[in-house]
């Protein structure tokens, strides 16, 4: 296992900004977010030319692409054609795992998995992983029902997100079921309450030594990334917060 860090920590920064401080904090690996409600890479943008979009991405030897976390707004086949355009952008810059948020909580289960088999076959053909964040508001916030879309989609992997099982509705489940179809992790620090789902490192119940160590029980050998959601009223430095928490994963793995 090794760490990255999201852009999604440096939000309020262009995002050439954003890539230079992550490098500054001696990663070597960055997980983009491309969301077109976000201030860096837009889907949108991407599927208007796939090679600018790698071009501004390329950060340069000693820091990597690993992953994309993606959230589009377009809808149907518009929807579908930026996600390929990502796929292909993936394929490019040598990127493995591409995140998506599920449908949301109360979607037909059946209508869902329709949909992850096709983007799954697309991302197949493209040679790159697809995988749903475990997100509250989403089908995913239920372990359960996690475990079964990628039991029915066959291909399609889960990302990890331990704060949103903490923190969310659901608390208190165990969500060991969903560790053999992990491929990738985003963490942070979180409480028991969405008041508190996002701590200073230290504060809160998140279980980093237990989670590695289930994912070490599956062999896991990917990307643990920082995600300290770059919020206006952080009451904390983030860049401080990363630094720690990075530091922290580093010793456990």
């Amino acid at each position: 296992m090794y760490v990255a860090c999201s852009t999604l920590c440096f939000a309020r920064y262009p995002l050439d900004q954003a890539l230079r401080i992550i490098g500054e904090l001696d990663f070597s690996k960055v997980d983009v977010a491309i969301h077109e409600k976000g201030s860096h890479l837009k889907p949108s943008e991407v599927a208007d030319d796939v090679v600018a979009a790698a071009q501004r991405i390329r950060i340069g030897p000693s820091l990597s692409p690993a992953a994309f976390s993606v959230e589009i707004d377009a809808q149907g086949e518009e929807y579908v054609r930026q996600l390929r355009a990502v796929y292909r952008l993936a394929r490019l810059s040598n990127v493995a795992t591409i995140t998506i948020p599920a449908a949301a909580a109360g979607t037909a289960i059946d209508a869902e998995v329709e949909r992850l088999k096709r983007l799954v076959h697309l991302a197949d053909a493209e040679g790159v992983i697809l995988s749903l964040e475990t997100r509250i508001g989403t089908l995913t916030e239920i372990p359960n029902v996690a475990v079964e879309l990628c039991q029915r989609a066959e291909g399609l992997a889960l990302t990890l997100d331990p704060s949103h099982f903490l923190a969310g509705p659901h608390q208190g489940q165990n969500y060991d079921i969903v560790f053999p179809y992990v491929r990738h992790v985003h963490l942070r620090d979180s409480g028991r309450s969405m008041d508190k789902f996002q701590v200073r490192v230290g504060q809160g119940e998140i279980e980093y030594g237990r989670i590695i160590a289930q994912l070490a029980r599956q062999h896991y050998e990917r990307i643990l990334t920082v995600e300290i959601l770059d919020i206006p009223d952080a009451p904390f430095a983030v860049d401080h917060e990363v630094r720690k928490l990075k530091y922290l994963l580093e010793s456990l793995v």
